[in-house]
Protein backbone atom coordinates (compact mmCIF):
# COMPACT_ATOMS: atom_id res chain seq x y z
CA UNK A 1 0.00 0.00 0.00
CA UNK A 2 1.16 3.52 -0.77
CA UNK A 3 0.12 6.68 1.04
CA UNK A 4 0.27 10.38 0.22
CA UNK A 5 -0.92 13.53 1.96
CA UNK A 6 -2.24 16.32 -0.24
CA UNK A 7 -2.83 19.81 1.11
CA UNK A 8 -5.24 21.22 -1.45
CA UNK A 9 -7.37 20.29 -4.44
CA UNK A 10 -4.58 21.06 -6.92
CA UNK A 11 -2.24 18.59 -5.22
CA UNK A 12 -4.97 15.94 -5.28
CA UNK A 13 -5.40 16.54 -9.01
CA UNK A 14 -1.63 16.36 -9.55
CA UNK A 15 -1.52 13.03 -7.74
CA UNK A 16 -4.35 11.69 -9.91
CA UNK A 17 -2.41 12.65 -13.04
CA UNK A 18 0.76 10.96 -11.83
CA UNK A 19 -1.03 7.80 -10.71
CA UNK A 20 -2.79 7.30 -14.04
CA UNK A 21 0.41 7.86 -16.02
CA UNK A 22 1.96 4.90 -14.19
CA UNK A 23 -0.55 2.27 -15.33
CA UNK A 24 -1.37 0.59 -18.60
CA UNK A 25 -4.90 0.20 -19.85
CA UNK A 26 -7.35 -1.21 -19.31
CA UNK A 27 -7.32 -0.25 -15.65
CA UNK A 28 -10.07 0.05 -13.04
CA UNK A 29 -9.72 2.43 -10.09
CA UNK A 30 -12.17 1.93 -7.21
CA UNK A 31 -12.49 5.18 -5.28
CA UNK A 32 -13.63 5.30 -1.66
CA UNK A 33 -14.27 8.32 0.52
CA UNK A 34 -16.99 10.40 2.07
CA UNK A 35 -18.69 13.31 0.32
CA UNK A 36 -16.13 16.03 -0.30
CA UNK A 37 -13.12 13.75 0.19
CA UNK A 38 -11.68 14.61 -3.22
CA UNK A 39 -12.72 11.68 -5.41
CA UNK A 40 -13.79 13.87 -8.32
CA UNK A 41 -10.68 16.06 -7.96
CA UNK A 42 -8.54 12.93 -8.26
CA UNK A 43 -10.47 11.92 -11.40
CA UNK A 44 -9.98 15.43 -12.85
CA UNK A 45 -6.27 14.86 -12.40
CA UNK A 46 -6.53 11.46 -14.07
CA UNK A 47 -8.12 13.14 -17.09
CA UNK A 48 -5.21 15.61 -17.28
CA UNK A 49 -2.74 12.76 -16.91
CA UNK A 50 -4.35 11.04 -19.87
CA UNK A 51 -4.00 14.22 -21.94
CA UNK A 52 -7.72 15.03 -21.90
CA UNK A 53 -8.74 18.68 -21.78
CA UNK A 54 -12.42 18.10 -20.98
CA UNK A 55 -14.39 19.42 -18.04
CA UNK A 56 -14.72 16.61 -15.51
CA UNK A 57 -17.68 16.55 -13.15
CA UNK A 58 -19.19 13.84 -11.00
CA UNK A 59 -21.75 11.79 -12.94
CA UNK A 60 -24.06 11.45 -9.93
CA UNK A 61 -27.26 11.70 -11.96
CA UNK A 62 -26.06 10.20 -15.25
CA UNK A 63 -24.08 7.40 -13.51
CA UNK A 64 -21.35 7.43 -16.18
CA UNK A 65 -19.41 10.08 -18.12
CA UNK A 66 -17.09 9.15 -20.97
CA UNK A 67 -14.11 11.34 -21.81
CA UNK A 68 -12.59 10.39 -25.14
CA UNK A 69 -9.19 11.15 -26.63
CA UNK A 70 -6.03 9.22 -27.45
CA UNK A 71 -6.64 7.48 -24.12
CA UNK A 72 -10.15 7.10 -22.71
CA UNK A 73 -11.42 7.83 -19.21
CA UNK A 74 -14.78 6.43 -18.15
CA UNK A 75 -16.01 7.96 -14.89
CA UNK A 76 -18.71 6.23 -12.85
CA UNK A 77 -20.58 7.42 -9.78
CA UNK A 78 -22.28 4.55 -7.98
CA UNK A 79 -23.80 6.71 -5.22
CA UNK A 80 -27.36 6.13 -6.44
CA UNK A 81 -26.97 2.42 -7.17
CA UNK A 82 -27.95 -0.17 -4.61
CA UNK A 83 -26.25 -3.23 -6.10
CA UNK A 84 -23.85 -4.47 -8.74
CA UNK A 85 -26.83 -5.83 -10.69
CA UNK A 86 -27.72 -2.27 -11.64
CA UNK A 87 -24.15 -1.69 -12.83
CA UNK A 88 -24.27 -4.78 -15.03
CA UNK A 89 -27.58 -3.54 -16.47
CA UNK A 90 -25.86 -0.41 -17.82
CA UNK A 91 -23.18 -2.47 -19.55
CA UNK A 92 -20.35 -2.80 -17.01
CA UNK A 93 -18.89 -5.81 -18.83
CA UNK A 94 -18.76 -3.84 -22.10
CA UNK A 95 -16.88 -1.02 -20.37
CA UNK A 96 -14.38 -3.51 -18.95
CA UNK A 97 -13.53 -4.70 -22.47
CA UNK A 98 -12.53 -1.21 -23.62
CA UNK A 99 -8.93 -0.05 -23.60
CA UNK A 100 -9.69 2.64 -21.05
CA UNK A 101 -9.20 3.86 -17.52
CA UNK A 102 -12.35 3.32 -15.46
CA UNK A 103 -12.68 5.45 -12.33
CA UNK A 104 -15.50 4.33 -10.04
CA UNK A 105 -16.69 6.63 -7.24
CA UNK A 106 -18.69 5.04 -4.39
CA UNK A 107 -17.29 1.62 -5.28
CA UNK A 108 -18.53 0.18 -2.00
CA UNK A 109 -22.08 0.22 -3.44
CA UNK A 110 -21.14 -2.27 -6.18
CA UNK A 111 -18.32 -4.22 -4.54
CA UNK A 112 -19.43 -7.55 -6.00
CA UNK A 113 -18.75 -6.22 -9.54
CA UNK A 114 -14.99 -6.24 -8.94
CA UNK A 115 -12.70 -9.22 -9.45
CA UNK A 116 -9.65 -8.16 -7.41
CA UNK A 117 -7.57 -6.84 -10.32
CA UNK A 118 -8.53 -3.21 -9.73
CA UNK A 119 -6.61 -0.47 -7.94
CA UNK A 120 -8.26 0.67 -4.71
CA UNK A 121 -7.85 4.28 -3.66
CA UNK A 122 -9.13 5.58 -0.31
CA UNK A 123 -9.41 9.32 0.28
CA UNK A 124 -9.72 10.48 3.87
CA UNK A 125 -10.42 14.06 4.95
CA UNK A 126 -7.86 15.10 7.54
CA UNK A 127 -8.98 18.73 7.56
CA UNK A 128 -10.87 21.12 5.34
CA UNK A 129 -8.02 20.98 2.80
CA UNK A 130 -5.75 18.06 3.71
CA UNK A 131 -6.36 14.53 2.42
CA UNK A 132 -4.72 11.19 3.13
CA UNK A 133 -4.79 9.13 -0.04
CA UNK A 134 -3.88 5.46 0.08
CA UNK A 135 -3.66 3.12 -2.87
CA UNK A 136 -3.51 -0.65 -3.12
CA UNK A 137 -2.86 -2.64 -6.25
CA UNK A 138 0.01 -0.74 -7.83
CA UNK A 139 3.34 0.71 -6.88
CA UNK A 140 4.42 4.02 -8.34
CA UNK A 141 7.40 6.17 -7.57
CA UNK A 142 6.18 8.14 -4.58
CA UNK A 143 9.02 10.62 -4.98
CA UNK A 144 7.46 11.85 -8.20
CA UNK A 145 4.06 12.48 -6.63
CA UNK A 146 3.08 15.80 -5.09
Amino acid sequence: MQEWITHNEQETEQLGAKIVRSVSTPAVFCLYGELGAGKTALVRGMARGLGLSCTVSSPTFTIVNEYLGDRELIHFDMYRLSSADELFEIGWEDYLRRDAVLAVEWSENVEEAFDGSEYRIHLDKLSETDRRITMEGAQINADTCV
